[in-house]
Parts: C-alpha cells; sequence; structure tokens
C-alpha cells in the first residue's frame, strides 16, 4: 500500500511531506533508536512516541518511508525544518502504538523480521 493510502485510510494528519507514493510493505515500532539503527529496513514505516531531532537522523540513516508519531505527541518546528531537509514524512495521530500497529496490519503490512542487530 502506498503512503498516500495509508494516511487516508488511517486519518493520520501531514506534518512533512517526503514521498508519499512510496510503497509500504512492512512497519517497525520502537522507541529506543539503537533498535531501529540495527532493525529497520529501507522503506519500512517507523512508530513511535519520540519527538527529537535524533529521530530524523536515524529515519534518514535507515531510509524509512515514514515516521508516525502515535499518541498526538508534539514536533517542535526544529525537528520539522530537519524533516524537510531530509525529505522526510512525519505523520502523527491521536491513536495509541498499539492501535497504529492493529490498524496497519490489517492493511496487509507485517513487521520486519528478522531483526538479529546486524541490518
Amino acid at each position: 500500500m502506498v503512503l498516500r493510502e495509508i494516511i487516508k485510510n488511517i486519518g493520520l494528519d501531514l506534518v512533512n511531506e517526503g514521498d508519499l507514493e512510496v510503497e509500504v510493505k512492512k512497519g517497525i515500532v520502537s522507541d529506543l533508536l539503537s533498535y531501529v539503527m540495527g532493525c529497520a529496513k529501507e522503506g519500512d514505516i517507523w512508530i513511535t512516541i519520540q519527538t527529537h531531532m535524533n529521530v530524523i537522523a536515524v529515519a534518514s540513516l535507515c531510509k524509512v518511508s515514514a515516521v508516525i508519531i502515535a499518541s498526538n505527541h508534539e514536533v517542535g518546528e526544529d525537528v520539522i525544518n530537519k524533516a524537510k531537509e531530509e525529505n522526510i514524512s512525519i505523520l502523527i495521530t491521536s491513536f495509541s502504538a498499539f492501535e497504529l500497529i492493529g490498524k496497519l496490519y490489517s492493511f496487509g503490512i507485517r513487521g520486519t523480521l528478522p531483526c538479529d542487530g546486524t541490518t
């Protein structure tokens, strides 16, 4: 499913627009940045509640399709500006990470596995 369809079907708020036509097949959920760095694959959608600048650095490094901020956590202007520079889609939702994962799973998006930390 392409990112634009995910945004529409779930009702996510677009904070920063990157490539909305990217195909999303897998996802990862974690607030531990080192875990995401070791396990995320290019094109994954990343769910977190973290909203600081390092999220953009990790998203760019891992080449994720988008970062979804769960539970309506606010994103600062400095983070949004960095996301613009890096062309990273940032989305916000009032859904908890748990609820959001269920919605993505219903669209056929599965978790990234295996994660042995060597990726």
